[in-house]
């Protein structure tokens, strides 16, 4: 019957509707600020969890802090703080009042009564087993602990404080260097501890993801008479400083510096031994610092206080901005010179904008070029073709090596400072190596080998660092880690690699440090120019404590024989006294004897030798041999002291004006009295 509907089916209705194609949302252009693609990639920046972002905050504070006062000449004085914030505390912090929980079974840690009851019968059983094996005598393992139950716990909280007396900032300039990120003053080609100034945006980054606080940052410049004080956090898809305090205080004390404070989520527990380590290896290569570092807890038992002092006022000079070599240089970095360029023509921006590139190389180049190119040709007016033209003759042609003036390792005389210091050695050799070049850019190569020593385990303890930062992660595909291991054969220089306390210590300065991975831990071992000198500096290092271990197994082996002769003086003495007087006897008898021979038993026969003078003229020998040994060890490898605070006394009247001459080895002051002058 027609009702006048629809005839058709619903399986047919549902093939209709499938074969309908549905209306494609459209996608919409979104656009992320810097600040918030590093919120969201903060492992980038080394802030992969709790733990490592405490590690990683501590770090970039401590470096910053070390540049501040490096750039002034200051010798650097760094307080760290780590306070631990408990729950109640925080809370307290935030305005956040305690709630006591209502519904147990809604959370990550609930225990139903059935779970509870099958972990105890299984706790039970365990016991019974351990109980029985024990009765028989049976060896058991020891139990496992109980599997912890399920929940993620409440997250921890801790203040950090970094203090220091460096340059300070400007006023002004206080929100834009702490509240947005890739903005800072560290661009340009120059040896630096941080490249973009990243850090301390991601200590903040992670402190409004994690907590929700802002940052308080106090800083004073030199013969300033206020105190800045800001109070801000970032807004994260503007990528804006958003202020909350930002007012001058009286400086009364006439203070210089900066103190950062930041509150953020951490793990201390897991990372306290890293933390604690990377103060030491920086206490190493910075000798002329001083650092104190607290962790504050309320449990008493948990909370640390160590200074590491200063050993010594010198320190390494300031490195400076260099320009780009020629065969560094990309296509994009080639246009931004030209466009920053104030040079007007062609000669004079390669002549000024590059390093050794004189007039006259400069001309050859140009003329290399292709008549589209003159010296006098107006820089800017360069098109497209001509840059790249410009770029491919850069790649191909030959340009001298740039020097490592513009570099600033730690220098042989702090590196051995630092290690001496730190890990009291019995012996420790250093070396600096000439400055070398990879891809345009040159770097130095230090290392330090020590034996023995305080606080090291046997066999090889390898410390790596990087423009003077200490790097603690991913050890096993470092370029020094994988030479220490497979390219030096350690039996050679008279070295247990297992047995003995070996410190390697290798320090890798350059305008460009090439890191592998996002978390700039590691240098690879795929560049055979840093390999091959890596390799050089530590068996230069072992070839020098080579000849101090072979002198002190000599001396130990001269020691031995004098312990044996001196056993056996008096068998040695009765058996010759029995032959002179036997030899005597026979002279009585026979006379044959003549000369001195003659003379000699004539004074055993009267008792003018004696067996006591024998033993003691036998024992002056021993003791004569053993002094001349001791003598030529001592001028051959000094006398080791113990490293002693240093201490420096004001002149009473006068003021003394110095010069230091630097050598690989050590530093001689020179000190004029200016008052006489």
């Amino acid at each position: 019957m027609d009702t006048g509907g629809s005839s058709e089916s619903p399986i047919e209705t549902k093939k209709r509707n499938a074969r309908t194609p549905k209306k494609v949302k459209e996608s919409v252009l979104k656009q992320k600020s810097p600040a918030e693609f590093f919120a969201e990639n903060k492992n980038i920046a080394g802030f992969d969890n709790p733990g490592k972002s405490l590690y990683t905050t501590v770090r970039e504070l401590v470096e910053n802090s070390l540049d501040s006062a490096e750039s002034i000449s200051e010798l650097p004085v760094i307080e760290i703080t780590i306070e631990e914030i408990g729950k109640v505390k925080f809370n307290s912090m935030i305005g956040l009042v305690d709630q006591e929980r209502v519904d147990e079974a809604l959370y990550d840690d609930f225990e139903s009564a059935k779970a509870r009851e099958k972990r105890l019968a299984k706790e039970a059983r365990n016991q019974e087993i351990q109980a029985k094996n024990a009765s028989l005598g049976k060896k058991t393992k020891e139990p496992s602990a109980p599997k912890g139950i399920k929940g993620r716990g409440d997250a921890s909280f801790f203040r950090v404080t970094c203090k220091d007396n460096g340059r300070g900032m400007p006023h002004d300039d206080i929100p834009n260097m702490f509240g947005r990120v890739l903005s800072g003053t560290k661009y340009g080609l120059k040896q630096t501890r941080g490249k973009y100034g990243l850090g301390a945006k991601m200590a903040l980054i992670w402190s409004k993801m994690s907590t929700g606080l802002p940052i308080e940052i106090s800083s004073s410049m030199k013969n300033q008479s206020y105190t800045s004080f800001c109070r801000l956090d970032i807004d994260i898809h503007r990528n804006i400083p958003h202020i909350h305090i930002h007012e001058k205080r009286d400086n009364n004390e006439r203070w210089h510096g900066a103190e950062i404070q930041v509150v953020i989520e951490g793990n201390w527990t897991t990372y306290r031994s890293k933390i604690l380590h990377y103060m030491r290896q920086m206490a190493v290569i910075t000798p002329y610092a001083q650092f104190l570092f607290k962790f504050v807890s309320d449990a008493v038992d948990k909370s640390v206080t160590i200074r590491f002092a200063r050993r010594t006022d010198i320190m390494p000079p300031v490195p400076v901005e260099t320009k780009y070599h020629p065969s560094a240089v990309d296509l994009l970095l080639i246009k931004r010179l030209i466009a920053e360029t104030s040079k007007q023509n062609l000669l004079q921006f390669l002549q000024h904008e590059f390093v050794n590139l004189g007039k006259a190389h400069a001309e050859r180049l140009i003329g290399e070029m292709g008549p589209d190119f003159s010296p006098k040709m107006v820089v800017k007016s360069l098109t497209s073709q001509q840059i790249v033209r410009i770029h491919q003759l850069f790649r191909q042609a030959k340009f001298d090596d740039p020097s490592g003036d513009c570099l600033s390792p730690a220098g042989e005389y702090n590196l051995r400072l630092g290690i001496v210091k730190e890990l009291h050695p019995d012996m420790v050799a250093t070396y600096s190596g000439s400055a070398q070049v990879f891809e345009g850019h040159p770097f130095i190569v230090e290392a330090g080998v020590s034996v023995g020593g305080k606080d090291v385990k046997q066999g090889l303890n390898i410390f790596r660092f990087a423009n003077r930062i200490p790097l603690l992660f991913e050890q096993g595909a470092d370029v020094v880690t994988r030479t220490a291991l497979k390219r030096i054969n350690w039996s050679s220089y008279k070295i247990n690699q297992t047995q003995d306390k070996i410190g390697v210590f290798v320090s890798i300065v350059s305008t460009k440090i090439p890191f592998k991975g996002t978390g700039k831990e590691y240098i690879g071992d795929d560049i055979s120019e840093i390999a091959a000198a890596v390799k050089t500096s530590i068996q230069q290092c072992c070839l020098q404590l080579k000849s101090k271990i072979v002198k002190k197994i000599q001396a130990r082996e001269q020691q031995e024989r004098k312990r044996t002769l001196s056993k056996y003086i008096p068998d040695v003495t009765n058996a010759i006294y029995e032959i002179l007087r036997d030899a005597a006897q026979q002279h009585a008898k026979k006379r044959r004897y003549e000369g001195e021979d003659a003379e000699l038993v004539k004074k055993i026969s009267m008792k003018s030798i004696t067996k006591e003078m024998l033993r003691e003229e036998l024992t002056k020998h021993v003791e004569k041999v053993d002094y001349e040994m001791a003598l030529d060890y001592a001028m051959h490898s000094g006398v080791s002291e113990e490293p002693r605070e240093a201490i420096y006394i004001q002149a009473l009247e006068g003021e003394l004006d110095f010069i230091d001459f630097h050598n690989p080895v050590c530093v001689l002051r020179l000190f004029q009295n200016t008052s006489e002058l």
